[in-house]
């Protein structure tokens, strides 16, 4: 009991931070992404089927290729974030909450363009040639002066928001739900919990352990079918019961704009929280996604902008879509006990002939698990920067030991903590790319010299 109270104590305190910091990411992120569009003229929306043809182009440079890098960095927001996260905001803010995720997953795709151009633009190599790019070295090769503070200041949110903690959590639960479903004591659920816990980090190290090159490999291999699987099984859903799908998206715009909401925080507390899910969904303007594209073979910084751009649209616009969709058709969203992966997992169940959630629970621990290969990445990158790749590798010592914790942990505790650790990181992210924001327009003015006058 006193370990609960403790939780609730840290997580109240946590939420108090955040506060401030929403409206801080609402500026950044809403204002900026608004900002790089009028700035680029919607350039990347007006290419996105430039960078799906791009996608598959292969160059001879070293580094991963274009689909290596976004596999990884869908790998870490096509999963939890999408299945469980979208479930936590309609369950917090009601079915209105997509339409905000929807405007910021635009807004999103925009910014990843830009930091992920500028990310191959500015970055540097190693001794044997590999490319080394991402938030913390555009910050400090385009920013001499303010880059080294706003660099670290990144690496070292970064380092607590690249922990497992909402992923393990999450599936965890998944896991013990369906397959334990007779866990009922507080005792019971904390073996379930922690054996799982463990099986994870002998998995989980398999992969992370075998480096960059071995996490992008298995990603790469693994995500494109777990997310057309899941595109199938929701959209057979949404087939099924397509007479209802009109009155759904009027209930979803309708609430979208109840200026009397009746949920937590009124209308600007239903569009904080659309902005908060959406972020943590896609991390457009957290800075992960440029960590791995910066790995890129690519020559071209816009190329790498364009396949990057791509990320929010298929995450967020889509695969969130169709969880949210899901979740209001089944109405299990009005059953208050209900909420994040457990939400979903109902909904599937009672939309998918009584198996969907037995099949969702498969493809949520693919998901998981591939978002744990991928997640300690960026956080050996972070503190090898900090370090100058004197003690990198540790970092993955410590990722997996989190694992364990965070299967056993509150998931309003965790999800406090990757809020707060997400918020500052966007905030060194955000000024940087919009400072640098010139440098991109001119990587399209020779691309395209008619599309930015």
């Amino acid at each position: 009991m006193s370990k609960t109270l403790d939780l609730d104590k840290l997580t109240h305190i946590i939420n108090q931070l955040i506060a401030p910091l929403e409206w801080v990411m609402l500026f950044l992120i809403i204002g900026g992404g608004l900002f790089l569009f009028f700035d680029s003229k919607g350039f990347s929306l007006k290419k996105i089927p430039k960078g799906f043809s791009l996608l598959l182009k292969k160059n001879s440079e070293k580094g991963i290729s274009r689909f290596e890098a976004l596999s990884a960095v869908l790998a870490s927001t096509v999963g939890l974030g999408n299945i469980s996260g979208v479930a936590i905001a309609i369950h917090m803010g009601g079915p209105g909450v997509l339409v905000w995720m929807w405007i910021t997953a635009l807004l999103g795709s925009i910014i990843k363009f830009y930091s992920c151009t500028l990310s191959v633009k500015l970055r540097r190599k190693e001794l044997n040639g590999e490319p080394l790019g991402g938030p913390m070295y555009y910050m400090t090769i385009g920013m001499p002066r303010l880059g080294k503070f706003l660099a670290n200041w990144f690496c070292i949110a970064a380092l607590f928001g690249v922990l497992p903690a909402f992923t393990a959590n999450q599936l965890t639960q998944t896991v013990v739900q369906v397959i334990y479903p007779s866990a009922n004591s507080a005792i019971d659920s904390f073996i379930y919990e922690g054996s799982f816990g463990l099986l994870l980090i002998l998995v989980s190290g398999w992969v992370i352990l075998g480096g960059l090159k071995k996490i992008v490999k298995t990603t790469s291999k693994l995500v494109p079918l777990m997310v057309i699987l899941y595109l199938l099984m929701g959209g057979w859903v949404l087939i099924d019961n397509i007479t209802q799908i009109p009155y759904v998206l009027q209930t979803i715009i309708f609430s979208a704009f109840d200026f009397k909401t009746i949920y937590v925080g009124g209308f600007w507390g239903l569009v904080l929280l659309g902005i908060r899910r959406a972020v943590f969904s896609n991390e457009s303007g957290i800075g992960n996604a440029p960590m791995y594209h910066g790995q890129s073979q690519t020559k071209e910084p816009i190329n790498e902008g364009l396949v990057a751009s791509l990320g929010p649209l298929l995450d967020t616009i889509l695969v969130c879509s169709i969880t949210g969709i899901v979740i209001i058709v089944s109405g299990s969203y009005l059953d208050t006990e209900l909420n994040g992966i457990l939400l979903t997992l109902e909904s599937f169940n009672r939309l998918f002939y009584g198996l969907g959630d037995t099949f969702l629970v498969l493809m949520v621990i693919v998901f998981g698990i591939t978002t744990l290969f991928t997640y300690s990445y960026y956080g050996v990158k972070c503190l090898d920067f900090l370090t100058k790749k004197k003690y990198g590798f540790i970092y993955n010592y410590v990722y997996l030991t989190s694992i364990f914790f965070s299967a056993i942990s509150s998931v309003n505790f965790v999800i406090s903590l990757i809020d707060l650790s997400f918020a500052l990181m966007a905030i060194p992210n955000m000024i940087s790319v919009i400072y640098l924001s010139k440098l991109v327009k001119q990587e399209i003015t020779k691309t395209d010299p008619l599309e930015v006058l």
